[in-house]
């Protein structure tokens, strides 16, 4: 889902004046009469905005895949509109998500321990999900791995935390499928491309 930064926070609440700091607590409260969707990064609110067809095709595959193996599992898959905090100040819709945690399984409404986290990347929000929600989600002790996906270039990018806790990059891209060690599952890379334009993995070096 593309973001944009609300340039000001008087559009929040209506206010008259600027008040650009807000505390996670405010934004929940406002953030639950919005007929739209928005993050919520050190104070500042970034306003949601539609995603392009193909964004919604890839998330969906990976949700599907995931939700279906997971199946007689303590695990569960989540797809864009739940609500994932990273912290006291910062709070995310990652578009794929798996959490095995059981107060998490047993939320409403925001998550806090998440095993997988999964982006599917737009030219626009590309580096929005590559450094600034990566920080943030880096914090996240639960967190175990971390792929982000491009459907326009078929890049599978695995980010997967290792015994000194550092996150070490594994390019999967043309690779036949991502593995998920944290979850013992495995997504097929022609399941999670399924319905796009085959013309672009053809045209992919190696493929």
């Amino acid at each position: 889902m593309d973001c944009r930064r609300w340039a000001a926070a008087a559009n929040i609440h209506a206010m008259g004046h600027a008040q650009p700091i807000l505390g996670l607590a405010e934004f929940l409260a406002w953030e639950e009469e919005q007929p739209e969707r928005h993050e919520f990064v050190r104070g500042e609110v970034f306003a949601m905005v539609g995603a392009r067809r193909v964004h919604g095709i890839v998330a969906g595959n990976i949700f599907a895949t995931l939700r279906q193996q997971l199946r007689g599992s303590p695990c569960r898959a989540f797809i864009e509109s739940m609500q994932l905090q990273a912290g006291d100040d910062a709070l995310f819709y990652p578009d794929v998500f798996v959490t095995c945690d059981p107060a998490d399984l047993r939320t409403e409404r925001v998550f806090n321990a998440p095993t997988v986290v999964v982006e599917v990347l737009s030219p626009s929000t590309q580096a929005y999900d590559r450094g600034l929600k990566f920080t943030f989600y880096r914090r996240l002790a639960s967190l175990r791995e971390y792929l982000l996906v491009d459907p326009d270039t078929r890049e599978l990018q695995l980010f997967r935390r290792g015994a000194e806790g550092l996150f070490t990059l594994h390019d999967l891209t043309g690779a036949p499928a991502v593995e998920f060690a944290s979850l013992g599952v495995s997504l097929p890379a022609d399941e999670i491309f399924d319905g796009l334009d085959p013309a672009v993995q053809a045209s992919l070096p190696g493929v």
